[in-house]
């Protein structure tokens, strides 16, 4: 299975070998209309919000509004993210902190990394008093050592659609349907949520 990334689709595109892929719905249109993907086979996994988290144990500044993330940002002693050349959530932080004015100010506290789970890892290993990071909620969710403050405010969220596909040149495609089938069920509505689908 290739999950999530442009990162996995250019995986793709150069050989690698998976059966199943989850990506952004924009990906995967793609990949759809370059004939990598089966058509038939596209089902909407669900939406990913971008939030903020800190490390386990430390306080969680707030983020309900605009002039909450700008003190939040602004009062940080390091700020973890994806880096905003290779991913969708790290351009948008980028962008966010542009709007915010508070690029110049932050930016030598500033580290981004090449996936918003290996941000989130290197936020929970260090462990700095202060340290805030963000990405895509599941990536805060599934990394232990880090706790979700919450989702980005208006008007700074960014929700994504993730969707699941075959691959067509996928050699268990039969087992690969049952499998999207399983993910994208009503009945799996629950487990979705608790791994921060919506």
């Amino acid at each position: 299975v290739l999950f999530r990334s442009s990162a996995m689709r250019d995986q793709l595109l150069a050989g690698a070998d998976c059966d199943v892929l989850v990506l952004s719905q924009i990906l995967i249109d793609e990949l759809v209309k370059t004939g990598h993907v089966q058509a038939q086979s596209v089902r909407p996994v669900g939406l990913i919000q971008t939030g903020l988290a800190v490390a386990k144990g430390h306080p969680k500044p707030s983020i309900q509004s605009e002039s909450d993330l700008r003190q939040a940002f602004s009062r940080a002693s390091v700020i973890y993210t994806s880096d905003p050349d290779r991913s969708t959530a790290g351009a948008h932080f980028k962008k966010m902190l542009i709007r915010l004015g508070l690029m110049d100010e932050v930016a030598a506290r500033w580290k981004t990394y090449s996936t918003g789970a290996k941000a989130m890892q290197a936020m929970a290993q260090e462990a700095i008093a202060g340290a805030i990071g963000g990405t895509q909620v599941t990536e805060i969710m599934f990394t232990q050592g880090v706790e979700l403050i919450g989702t980005l405010p208006q008007p700074f969220e960014l929700t994504t659609t993730y969707t699941a596909a075959i691959n067509t040149r996928a050699r268990f495609a039969k087992q690969a349907q049952v499998l999207i089938d399983l993910m994208t069920s009503p009945g799996r509505a629950a487990l979705r949520s608790q791994v921060g689908f919506s």
